[in-house]
C-alpha cells in the first residue's frame, strides 16, 4: 500500500502547484468546471470498461453519494483552487497536512473515538502551526492571501469530511467506484452554482499548455489522485491514512523549488514544523 500511498501524495503535491499556475490565467470556477468534465470523462470510460463488474447502488445510499458530490466539487474542490489562486501552493499543502487533526476531530465527535490529553494536545499544537502560517503577514483579514489560506484552510476541513464519511460506502462499492459517482453526483452540483459564478470560457483562446494543465486536475489528480485516495482508504483506518498528508508540505516546497525557483519564508518554515509535529503527536496518542 505505501507506494501507492506515496504516489497519491506526489500527485496531491502536484495539485497546488499546476492550480496556482492555471487560476492565473482562468478563473478558478471555470478550472474546477473544467476539471470535473476531465474526470467524469475518466471515470465514466473506466465504468463503461468494468461495467459488468460493478455493483448496482442501494437507492437507500443514493443521498449519500449526492451528499459526497457535494463535498467533492462545490465545496472542497471549488474552495481549493479558488484559495490556491490568492495564496502560496505551500500555504495549501499546509492547511491539507492538517486533515489528519479535523479527521481525528470528526471521529470523536461522531464516530465515538476517545479523546486522551496527548491527542487534544497535538490538535492545539498543531493548530498554533497553522496559525502563525495564516497570519504571517499580520491580522489583515481583507488581504487575498489571507482570504486565500482561510478558503485552502475550510477545503481541508470538507477533504477531512469527505475521507470520514466516504468510508463506508469505499467499503461497500470498492474506493474507484465510489470516487467515480461522486465525481458525477458532483458535477451534477457544481454545474448550477457555475452558472451563478464569474465564468470564462473562450475555449478557443486557450493554448495547448492550459489545457494540458486542466486534464491533469481533471484526469491525473481528481481520478486518479482521489481513486487511490478511496482505494487505499478501503484497506485501512481514515486517521492512519490522513497523516500521510503530512508530507505535503515537504514535497510540495521541493517541487516549488525545482519548478518555480521558490523558497519558503521563515513563517512557513516555523509554522509547518510546529503543524506537523502536533499532528505526529495527536496521532500517537
Amino acid at each position: 500500500m505505501y507506494p501507492l500511498i506515496l504516489l497519491q501524495q506526489i500527485i496531491a503535491s502536484s495539485t497546488h502547484l499546476f492550480a496556482k499556475h492555471v487560476t492565473s490565467l482562468i478563473h478558478p470556477s471555470t478550472v474546477v468546471l473544467f476539471r470535473g468534465f476531465f474526470s467524469a470523462i475518466a471515470y465514466g470510460m473506466w465504468m463503461l470498461i468494468t461495467r459488468k463488474t460493478l455493483k448496482t447502488i442501494d437507492k437507500t445510499d443514493i443521498p449519500g453519494f449526492f451528499v459526497l458530490g457535494a463535498l467533492n466539487m462545490p465545496i472542497n474542490q471549488l474552495l481549493f483552487i479558488w484559495g490556491v489562486r490568492y495564496t502560496t501552493p505551500a500555504n495549501a499543502s499546509l492547511a491539507y497536512a492538517l486533515t489528519p487533526a479535523f479527521v481525528l476531530m470528526i471521529a470523536i465527535a461522531f464516530l465515538g473515538e476517545t479523546l486522551t490529553k496527548r491527542k487534544l494536545y497535538g490538535i492545539i499544537i498543531a493548530m498554533v502551526g497553522t496559525f502563525i502560517v495564516l497570519f504571517e503577514k499580520g491580522l489583515a483579514f481583507g488581504s487575498e492571501q489571507f482570504l486565500g489560506n482561510i478558503m485552502v484552510l475550510m477545503a481541508s476541513i470538507s477533504w477531512a469530511i469527505y475521507t470520514s464519511m466516504g468510508k463506508r460506502y469505499a467499503m461497500k462499492y470498492g474506493g474507484i467506484f465510489t470516487t467515480g459517482i461522486s465525481m458525477f453526483t458532483g458535477l451534477i452540483l457544481y454545474f448550477p452554482i457555475a452558472m451563478l459564478l464569474p465564468f470564462e470560457i473562450d475555449p478557443s483562446s486557450y493554448d495547448s499548455s492550459i489545457w494540458f494543465q486542466l486534464f491533469y486536475l481533471g484526469v491525473i489528480t481528481s481520478g486518479l489522485g482521489y481513486g487511490l485516495w478511496y482505494f487505499v482508504l478501503t484497506k485501512m483506518e481514515a486517521s492512519k491514512l490522513a497523516v500521510f498528508n503530512n508530507i505535503q508540505p515537504v514535497l510540495t516546497t521541493i517541487m516549488a523549488f525545482f519548478l518555480l525557483n521558490t523558497l519558503p519564508s521563515e513563517f512557513f518554515i516555523i509554522g509547518a514544523i510546529i503543524a506537523i509535529i502536533g499532528v505526529v503527536i495527536t496521532q500517537l496518542g
